[in-house]
């Protein structure tokens, strides 16, 4: 018997209940047979009986048990502080272990989750002091399991049913499913337009390493049409292949099914991974098996309210932002402030009333559509495009120079002149642009599109095919940058533009580190005109890239010149503008010219502007790899005053980094800028770049940059950019010195 395993005596649990008598035995046998699970446990809280029935729920034989503290049946969470339950009671008769029923998860032996419903009953013998315990479980899994899939739907049909976005829905069902699946983490990812790329729309549980590997995933089309036919073979896209990973962040397994629209359209992957290695998936697989079909509804329900707006804020004939959408647009670009400056261009189509006389309102209607796509097929990203009504377009661009609004306001003019076939008919056509700019233009939407508008007119009165700046002045503006151009044009073609040198010097050791090369124009009658003046003039002109090439062999024909004179410059720098790290030919030339001067690459450094490090495109990567290839230096310019990414920084080739020289400005009294000098150093160092500072003109700065272990040092505390023959006499007199960093008199 039982009792006797377990050192009790058979009428231990004899009946005090007077009429009629029940014999310990035979309780015990009732106990034993009893189809529910049935446990007791002693004074010392040992188990004395364990029945077949609690065999199989616990999954745990009996001869395990007998005997063993009852702790070693409840959830490891709980085991700690059971036994002080169960002592509370025994001596007040109040806690939380005896009362009415209550629900219990636990796992069997094999690891399959359980979920019963325990009472238990507390007995006192007649004859002895002794209090046992009663428990009886009762299986509920199922019905658990039946409600916690009605919590779900009805959570989430909340949650359809009011305003919440679709992430918001996603990351709500998430949450509930890793609540109702122990150890689940649950992902829903979305298809993007395209049907090709995955992004993780809500995962609140998974661990940031696997959602930055599964985000932005691309499939191809075979793939997406296996996933429409077999829904199930999801684990395939968001399992095999990321499972290495997964295991070692935790996760063990994964169920998963395509999100499948009503009309049979992938639109994603609902996934839920488990940290656990039980081997029963029926509950996980029957979780994501309920949860697609609300997923399906979610998306479905986002793509509604997605067309709904898209009625709303844009014109439905070419599906360009409509004119309340782009007053909306307008002012939040004015609420910004800051440094917030935009340009605004209207244009104006030339005789579209005759177009639509002639050609009547289909044609006409086919003939906007065309030059809205002309307009789109020239914008960014960023811009912002807007149909305002009949033959009236609005582009808003962002951080627009005014020489960047000319030379897109050329574009705008060329794009729409091209001949358009419409029906039968090939139109040739024209439009004038009126251009307003904010601020100088105005403080609101409505006065930047009454002046735009003014100038627009303005261009019509003045010709065909013309753009007009809001203000005279713009327009004057233009006229002189327009000479500028060509007085530029002109001074490259006689050779009129020449080079001048900065030293930059080793902070540590004192000697030359290198020169910089820098572009100077004295012209006969407009007298010497500033670098940032015309160097902007020449990318709107597209003479930079001339200018770029003259200055690399100017460069390199000065190098051999000192070389041959005994002036040891170990490197020189050349800044060149983006446009030339689009051009595939750049290395080639570049390559060419060392070895047509007989120099080693390490001579030459190439500068790049933040721009060309912005730019994300395969094309310029090639260009800067193919240069690095050479052993030609990569210096990123001017690092810290824009948008510089740490993250383009690390996969870009650089060799160096400058400072610019904004930092130093009042270095030796502004912590915060020694601070950003400090952190700036020291990611070059880490990343194996020299970091050169800009900008040096006190001692004390010097100090404070040998200090932080700053590589290299440039500026008017060691020289003024120089001509070839000053820099050789400066070079000769701080080699008689000894040391390249007393500053000069």
């Amino acid at each position: 018997m039982i009792s006797h395993g377990a050192g009790c005596r058979a009428d231990a649990l004899e009946s005090t209940v007077d009429q009629p008598k029940i014999s310990a035995d035979v309780l015990l046998s009732a106990m034993e047979q009893a189809i529910d699970p049935m446990v007791v446990i002693d004074e010392h809280n040992r188990i004395i009986l364990f029945n077949a029935a609690a065999e199989r729920i616990w999954g745990l034989p009996r001869a395990q048990v007998l005997g063993e503290n009852v702790s070693c049946l409840v959830p490891v969470a709980e085991r700690a502080q059971h036994d002080s339950y169960i002592d509370r009671n025994r001596e007040t008769g109040i806690g939380r272990i005896v009362g009415t029923s209550r629900e219990v998860e636990f796992r069997r032996a094999n690891g399959e989750y359980v979920c019963g419903e325990l009472s238990i009953s507390r007995v006192q013998l007649a004859d002895s002091h002794k209090i046992y315990y009663i428990a009886v479980m009762k299986d509920v899994t199922e019905q658990s399991r039946q409600r916690k899939i009605l919590i779900l739907q009805n959570d989430v049909l909340q949650a359809l049913a009011s305003d919440l976005t679709i992430q918001e829905v996603g990351d709500l069902l998430c949450r509930r499913v890793d609540g109702f699946v122990p150890g689940g983490v649950a992902a829903v990812l979305l298809l993007d337009r395209s049907r090709r790329r995955l992004s993780i729309a809500a995962s609140p549980g998974m661990p940031n390493r696997y959602r930055t590997a599964l985000d932005s995933m691309e499939l191809s089309a075979e793939q997406v049409e296996t996933l429409r036919t077999a829904p199930d073979s999801s684990n395939k896209v968001v399992w095999d292949g990321y499972s290495s990973l997964a295991r070692s962040l935790g996760l063990e397994r994964c169920c998963s099914s395509a999100i499948i629209s009503r009309t049979g359209q992938v639109m994603g992957i609902f996934a839920l991974y488990l940290r656990g290695d039980d081997t029963d998936l029926a509950w996980p697989q029957r979780v994501v098996s309920t949860s697609m079909p609300f997923c399906a509804l979610a998306i479905e329900q986002n793509e509604t309210r997605q067309h709904i707006a898209q009625l709303s804020n844009f014109d439905s004939l070419t599906g360009l932002l409509n004119r309340t959408s782009l007053h909306n647009v307008i002012e939040r670009l004015i609420m910004r402030g800051g440094d917030s400056q935009f340009s605004l261009f209207m244009v104006d189509i030339d005789r579209f009333r005759d177009i639509n006389d002639a050609l009547g309102h289909v044609n006409a209607d086919r003939f906007l559509i065309e030059i809205g796509r002309r307009i789109r097929g020239l914008v960014n990203d960023e811009y912002i495009v807007s149909r305002s009504g009949g033959d009236e377009f609005i582009i808003i661009v962002p951080d627009c120079s005014h020489a960047r609004a000319e030379q897109f306001a050329e574009k705008l003019i060329n794009a729409i002149a091209r001949p358009l076939q419409v029906g039968e008919n090939t139109l040739t056509i024209s439009c004038c642009v009126g251009i307003s700019t904010f601020p100088e233009n105005g403080p609101d939407s409505e006065s930047l599109l009454s002046l735009a508008d003014a100038a627009a007119r303005q261009a019509k009165g003045d010709g065909r095919g013309l753009y007009r700046f809001a203000g005279h002045e713009k327009n004057q503006v233009a006229q002189e940058r327009l000479m500028l151009g060509s007085a530029l044009r002109d001074s490259l073609s006689k050779g009129m533009l020449n080079l001048h040198y900065q030293p930059q010097v080793e902070t540590m050791t004192g000697g030359l580190y290198g020169v910089e090369a820098l572009s100077r124009w004295h012209h006969p009658t407009l007298g010497n005109i500033y670098p940032s003046r015309f160097i902007a003039v020449a990318e709107e002109t597209g003479q930079i890239e001339a200018i770029g090439r003259w200055s690399l062999q100017e460069a390199c024909s000065q190098m051999v010149r000192w070389d041959r004179d005994g002036v040891h410059v170990p490197t020189v720098a050349v800044n060149l503008s983006a446009v030339h790290f689009r051009n595939r030919s750049l290395p080639e030339y570049i390559a060419n010219l060392l070895g047509q001067h007989g120099l080693t690459p390490d001579r030459l450094t190439v500068e790049i502007t933040e721009s060309v490090m912005m730019d994300s495109s395969s094309e310029t990567e090639e260009v800067l790899h193919a240069i690095r290839r050479l052993d030609v230096g990569l210096s990123m310019d001017d690092f810290g005053t824009g948008y510089s990414s740490l993250s383009r920084l690390t996969r870009l080739p650089l060799t160096e980094i400058k400072i610019d020289r904004s930092f130093i400005n009042d270095f030796e009294h502004d912590t915060n800028a020694q601070a950003v000098t400090m952190a700036v150093i020291g990611i070059g160092s880490r990343l194996g770049m020299t970091v050169v500072t800009e900008g040096v003109e006190t001692e004390q700065q010097w100090r404070l940059l040998e200090e932080l272990h700053c590589d290299v040092m440039q500026g008017y505390l060691f020289a003024r950019p120089l001509p070839p023959a000053e820099l050789e006499k400066w070079f000769r007199e701080r080699q008689a010195r000894g040391s390249f960093v007393i500053p000069s008199a």
